[in-house]
């Protein structure tokens, strides 16, 4: 068991919380028994490493389980090496370290997407870890990030997909303009919300969001760029009926999404 927590391999394992060692080593952090159970059953290949305490041993013997027939090596901890080792201050018994997976601009439209979320300068790293979670709940084929948003692989928004980083391929490093005119080309419906556009229910009646279709998200204070904008065949707003002063981005993300799923579906 390791319960040394200044230990060269456990400040390794807790420096992947900041960026420069997540791109010095092209791995990254995952924390709890969910997202632990999604990556071996899903990406088995990418988990280097799992760290378990005695207690979450007993409580998720089906995770540890995966991981030995996935051949993963696992190491039981303290749970003071634990708590050294993650991000957050309730881990949950769970720390792997994995291999990252960005997928390219070019494997996205090769595989012909009719749904994809764009994000354009997303710096909460919860909302753009809840918009994939959000993607891939309503069956969208990828996730861009564009521009200057978070790391795809900080930890928050590792830990706000809930595992769906594991389900839905996320493109990274892409310019709002390059992802914008690669959609057009592949036929896609282009479509904004923001604050300032047509209310959700005219794209709902005209039909136009059964089409296959790239939503364009973007910064939370400052909402999308007039690149952004000039590119985009039309601005949406989510119409809110009550008092409240805006919507999360988040929420209004899955709101669009669940939209286009719907009418794709229907």
């Amino acid at each position: 068991m390791l319960d040394n927590p200044r230990s060269p391999r456990v400040r390794a394992v807790a420096k992947l919380a900041k960026k420069s060692a997540r791109a010095d080593t092209g791995t990254f952090l995952l924390e709890g028994p969910q997202a632990a159970r999604e990556a071996l059953a899903w990406r088995p290949d990418l988990v280097v490493e799992l760290f378990v305490t005695e207690h979450a041993l007993r409580k998720h013997d089906d995770v540890v389980a995966l991981a030995r027939e996935a051949e993963v090596r696992t190491e039981l901890v303290a749970e003071h090496v634990l708590d050294a080792m993650a991000d957050t201050v309730t881990p949950q018994g769970f720390v792997a370290v994995c291999r990252q997976f960005p997928v390219s601009l070019d494997a996205v439209f090769d595989a012909s997407p009719r749904l994809i979320a764009v994000l354009e300068e997303v710096r909460d790293p919860g909302n753009a870890g809840t918009i994939i979670r959000a993607a891939d709940s309503a069956g969208a084929d990828a996730v861009v990030f564009s521009g200057h948003t978070v790391d795809l692989y900080n930890p928050k928004v590792v830990r706000s997909t809930t595992g769906s980083i594991f389900h839905v391929p996320v493109a990274v490093g892409a310019t709002i303009e390059g992802v914008l005119t690669r959609a057009k080309a592949a036929g896609l419906r282009v479509l904004a919300a923001d604050m300032a556009g047509d209310d959700l229910l005219v794209a709902r009646v005209s039909g136009e969001l059964a089409e296959p279709t790239a939503w364009v998200f973007g910064n939370e204070a400052h909402g999308l760029s007039d690149d952004a904008v000039a590119l985009v065949d039309r601005v949406i707003t989510v119409p809110i009926y009550g008092h409240a002063e805006s919507m999360n981005l988040a929420t209004a993300a899955s709101v669009c999404l669940y939209e286009s799923a719907f009418a794709q579906r229907s």
